[in-house]
């Protein structure tokens, strides 16, 4: 298990060319980066985390930690909020996104699905695909086929509104969107908000079904521990702007302060009740 001082981000450390502990080549970095909005107010500490190419990575952290505002850097969105990278890079396929438009990004192959699904209400979910093929040249039928062939529940609404699609609908035409950008890495923001636990668990087997099939990288953000862990190979756990602990997911699904406090599991398989856990998080020893 990885110190908070040897942690990526716990003590400026720069994410490397590989990626931590899979010796894989990196499809995006984020080195030692710091966050600031409205010139004043610091949300990231000296961030860094790498994803392979071809996994999936997930972010952790309780409300506040920083997780959106990371997938905001990379996709570069924190213009539209006046946030501003004031220190560090983020490279996306070995070159630095800083500068670049987020539809350039999009169009490089970098989706970022936001949390709140964000579709066009007043477009059907066919229109909603097809205003997703902007970032790309020469989008066929077989790019919907796939979208649907993932999601039959989207061909069976093709044609009415998305402001009539469930939550679980709305997320699930979200990354078909991203899908038919044909994109090399997604980054996903709390994808199980606001489901039911049977709609998540098969939207986060969709997103292993395209990791699995497509050659995908994700970097998942995501409140449900257990189901982020389920899909991912590797995991970084924020709080309060920095990395505190990261590893291969099966190293810290067996760590006692990550069951302990972000699984909700005490010694044995017990579970915790939140005043107990929220006790618990003011005497994690990473944070002291």
């Amino acid at each position: 298990m990885a110190t908070p001082d040897a942690a990526a981000g716990g003590s400026g450390a720069t994410a490397p060319d590989t990626a931590p502990g899979t010796g894989s080549e990196t499809v995006l970095q984020v080195n030692n980066i710091e966050v600031i909005y409205n010139r004043t107010v610091q949300v990231l500490r000296g961030l860094s985390l790498a994803v392979p190419r071809g996994e999936v990575v997930a972010l952790l952290g309780s409300n506040g930690a920083g997780k959106t505002t990371t997938l905001k850097a990379i996709s570069g969105l924190l213009d539209l909020e006046n946030g501003e990278v004031t220190a560090g890079e983020i490279r996306f396929e070995g070159s630095p996104v800083k500068g670049r438009k987020p539809h350039e990004l999009v169009r490089a192959g970098l989706f970022h699905v936001m949390e709140g699904r964000h579709v066009f209400e007043d477009l059907t979910v066919e229109e909603n695909l097809t205003a997703a093929t902007y970032a790309r040249t020469g989008a066929s039928a077989s790019d919907f086929d796939l979208v649907y062939e993932y999601f039959p529940r989207l061909f069976e609404r093709r044609k009415g509104l998305a402001g009539y699609l469930s939550g679980g609908e709305q997320q699930m035409l979200a990354i078909g969107r991203a899908l038919i950008a044909q994109p090399k890495a997604i980054l996903l923001d709390e994808p199980s908000l606001g489901l039911s636990p049977l709609l998540t668990e098969e939207i986060f087997g969709v997103l292993a079904r395209i990791n699995a099939e497509q050659g995908t990288s994700m970097l998942v953000v995501e409140q449900n521990a257990a189901m982020a862990f389920a899909i991912s190979g590797y995991a970084y756990i924020m709080e309060t702007g920095r990395i505190v602990i990261d590893g291969p997911t099966e190293r810290l699904m067996n760590d006692p302060d990550v069951r302990e406090f972000y699984l909700g599991m005490g010694e044995e398989g017990a579970s915790r009740n939140y005043r107990e856990v929220k006790h618990y998080k003011r005497r994690k020893r990473w944070l002291s």
